[in-house]
Parts: C-alpha cells; structure tokens; sequence
C-alpha cells in the first residue's frame, strides 16, 4: 500500500503523485489522483483554493525532496470557485459531453444489437418451414450490416452491456458474422464476395439442429459416439444450405467451418488452401467466440486471454496471414479485456476503433463517480497513459467488477459512425 503524506500547495512539484478529495465534477483534471507532469497543472491545482493535497511518497518520483512536508491532514477548505471557467475546466467539460455522446451511442448500439438478434432468431426458427424466405431475409440482413460497415471511414467494434436479456442463443451466430465482416473490411475484399461470407458465417451451424439436444447441451465430456456425431454438424448443415440454394461459396463455410490449417479439424481433416479463403476467416471467428463463450461460463477466457492462446498456443491452427488480421484489427486488448492502465487505475476496454487499436476507450473505475457517469477515457487523446496489464475478472474486488459490469458472455456490435464523437454533433 502507498504511503500517504499531506503536502502545502507551495509544496507542489513536478514528479508528485497527488490525490484530489473533490468530487470528479468539481476540478478540471480527467482523474482525481495522478502525478504532476508539468508547471501548468501546479497553477490549476493551486487555482482550485485547497490549503493541501494527499500525495503518495511510493508513487511519486524517487527524486521528490520536500522541506517539512505534512504528516496529518489539515483542516478541510471548500474549493473557490473562479468566476469564469478556466481553459482546463472548459476542456473538462468537453471531455463530459464527449462522455455523454459516447453514453448515447453505446445506447444506440445496444437497441441495433438486440434488433438484430431478433432478426436471427426468427432466421434460424424459419430454417425449415420457410427456407426461401429465410435465406432471402438473412442476405437482406448481411447487406445491410456489410454496407454500413464497407461505407464507413472508421469501425468502432463495442463489447456489449448487460441488459440484453432473452437471445443468448443467437448472440454467437451474430459475433461470428460481426467478426467476419470485421476481417473482411481490413482485408478489402469487395462487396459481393463480403455477402457471401457474411452469409455462411451466419448460417454456419444449421447443422446442428440435425444434432440432439442432449448431446449439444451435455456440461460434461462427450463420449467417442456422440463426439462422432456431433462433428457430423457442417455435414449435415450442407445438406440444409443445399435445400435453401446457398452460393457455393456460403456452402463452403457451413461445411468447413471446423477444418483446421494443420489438418486437424473436421469432419473431413482439409487442410491449408484446401480449406476455402472465407471458411478460414470464419474458422477463426467461429474459434475467438466459442473460446469466449463456451456452454459453461465458468470455462470462459477472457477476450485477451483467447486471442493470446490462439496466438501463443494454437498459431498452426489457422490461416497465419488471416490470424495476424483478426489480431490487427481486435487489438492485443479485445473490447471486454479489465486492463489497467499505467497510472494504476482499473477499467474495462469498451469500444477498440479498428484504426488505432491500441488506443481503445475504456469505461474507467472511480469509487467517487456514479457508475450511470462513469469516466468513458478516450487513450487517443492521453498519448502518456498505456495499459500495462490484462486481468481477469476473478482478480479485481467485487465493487469494481460490479461497477464496470462487463457481460457474463461477450458480444460485439459495430458502430459504423466515427467513433470519436465532436462534441455538439450526433
């Protein structure tokens, strides 16, 4: 735990780590504690009329020497606020209603998700009875999600909240067509072949409705006879894709969706090329997903901990030059990943823009701010600040993970507007 020390305000110093016991809405600065990093920010903080500040020793700059520095708190004093607001505060202020853009867009985001996840239920209810209609309705719905997402100049992908409710079913049909198109963009394939493959990754398990449900929901290990059964799904999905007259190439992905590159997959172990280009974009999404969202939660990875596996640990498995785009465009840190950032303080990756992945914008953990006004942190516009580390859910304390709520299962959903808000525009 870092020591605690009280410093006077012509105390302040270049290299002080200091803790401002304001609200979060009442001083101009984007964290109410952090190290001074320049003389501007010792006037603002002497601007703000404190006799003193909270500063930790361990934190701060090993250089750091102060005469007679403060050993109990002092006397508590009320901030004075100036009569005109300062050039910092007014950037405050910009930061907030950036925040609050960002708030109703995310929103906006969620109330498409569940649209959409409604359009692929009554999909895969109508599989049977109407197949025509079905496969008509499903290339409607991959069009309009691939032409908002070709057309757009930025692609912001968001983890999606938890008041969704009701389509757990539909959600990893939907990621893995989200995480197909996703590649697709980044790999500048042209619309009509992005049709075909947003087509056959959303329809790429039919073929486990020929599967019994008592082997699809069996927790525990399946036996050899109903494994063998169970890998026969992508055969039995083209017999269904055949019915509904899907293009060759959807056909493709619903019967190879589970080969591997190092011919280890099923049911019929291709391998390399002989594994079609778009069945091994949607191997990879389809295996990101089920690694994140597997029938039992509590076998679930982290969105960073299945995109290392399936770097460290599984590289052979899939297309090298297909897995480095999935990685490029998700960035080391996927929408959902806890991190914390290089000034200690914990968050949660909530929207990665494909053009600048490492700089995510991450819901950020603060006991003083309400959760519904949660710092919303752009890392674009904090070139200083970094993430210094992934952690798992289990590792952070109960409050924060409550605070930052990120979904038992993860779901992504795309915001084809600019993902970095104007203030004053919608």
């Amino acid at each position: 735990m870092a020591e605690e020390q009280f410093v006077t305000m012509d105390q302040l110093q270049v290299g002080l780590y200091i803790h401002l016991d304001m609200k979060w809405f009442d001083h101009p600065f984007p964290f109410s504690h952090f190290k001074i990093k320049n003389d501007e920010q010792i006037q603002t903080l002497r601007s703000l009329g404190l006799k003193a500040l909270r500063y930790s020793a361990d934190l701060s700059d090993p250089n750091i020497h102060l005469h007679e520095p403060g050993s109990s708190p002092p006397p508590p004093s009320l901030p004075i606020q100036p009569l005109e607001p300062s050039p910092a505060m007014l950037a405050k202020r910009a930061m907030m209603e950036q925040m609050r853009l960002r708030r109703e867009a995310a929103e906006r985001i969620e109330k498409a998700f569940v649209n959409t996840a409604h359009t692929v239920r009554d999909i895969e209810k109508n599989l049977y009875c109407k197949p025509a209609e079905t496969l008509k309705q499903a290339t409607q719905l991959v069009h309009q999600i691939a032409d908002s997402i070709l057309s757009s100049p930025e692609l912001a992908i968001q983890v999606m909240g938890d008041k969704l409710g009701g389509e757990e079913l539909y959600f990893h049909s939907l990621n893995v067509t989200m995480l197909s198109l996703m590649m697709a963009r980044d790999l500048k394939f042209p619309p009509e072949i992005v049709g075909a493959l947003g087509v056959g990754a959303l329809l790429h398990d039919i073929g486990r409705k020929e599967v019994p449900d008592k082997i699809l929901l069996k927790t525990e290990p399946l036996t050899p006879a109903e494994r063998n059964f169970f890998e026969l799904h992508p055969t039995y999905g083209v017999e269904i894709a055949k019915k509904m007259q899907l293009a060759p190439a959807s056909l493709h992905i619903v019967g190879e969706h589970h080969e591997l590159f190092d011919g280890t997959g099923y049911p019929n172990k291709l391998k390399g090329d002989g594994i079609s280009l778009l069945a091994r974009i949607v191997v990879i999404a389809n295996a990101y997903d089920e690694l994140c969202n597997p029938p039992l939660i509590i076998d679930a990875l982290t969105p960073h901990e299945a995109l290392s596996l399936m770097f460290a640990k599984m590289r052979s498995k899939y297309d090298p030059k297909l897995l480095s785009a999935f990685i490029r465009c998700l960035g080391v840190y996927p929408p959902g990943t806890i991190v914390q950032l290089s000034n200690g303080l914990i968050g949660m990756v909530s929207t990665v823009n494909t053009a600048h992945p490492m700089k995510p914008i991450v819901v950020v953990y603060d006991a003083d701010v309400p959760k519904e006004e949660a710092i919303i942190l752009d890392m674009d516009s904090q070139p200083e600040l970094n993430i210094s580390k992934a952690i798992r859910p289990s590792q952070v304390p109960r409050e924060v993970y409550v605070y930052l709520s990120p979904r038992k299962r993860v779901s992504y959903y795309f915001d084809a507007n600019p993902a970095r808000p104007t203030p004053g525009k919608k």
